[in-house]
C-alpha cells in the first residue's frame, strides 16, 4: 500500500498526502494497480475508471470529492 500512495501524486481517499494535498481528477482518475513477481520485485501500474454502469436499472453519477 505505501508504494501505490507514493505512487499517486495526489489525495484521494486512503492515499492521502500532505505533500499532493489536492484530488488530481485530470491525471488520477483511475485505479492504481501492483504485481509482486517470484522474486518479490514490484511492479505498479494503473487502469481507468469505468464512469458508466453496466446496466440501465442505475444512472450514471460523475465522480465527486468526498466532503464531511
Amino acid at each position: 500500500m505505501l508504494h501505490s500512495a507514493l505512487y499517486r501524486t495526489e489525495s484521494r481517499g486512503a492515499h492521502a498526502r500532505e505533500d499532493y494535498p489536492e484530488r488530481d481528477d485530470a491525471n488520477w482518475l483511475k485505479h492504481t494497480l501492483a504485481w509482486l513477481d517470484e522474486a518479490g520485485r514490484l511492479r505498479l501500474g494503473d487502469r481507468p475508471v469505468h464512469l458508466n454502469p453496466l446496466s440501465n436499472e442505475v444512472s450514471a453519477f460523475p465522480p465527486a470529492e468526498r466532503v464531511y
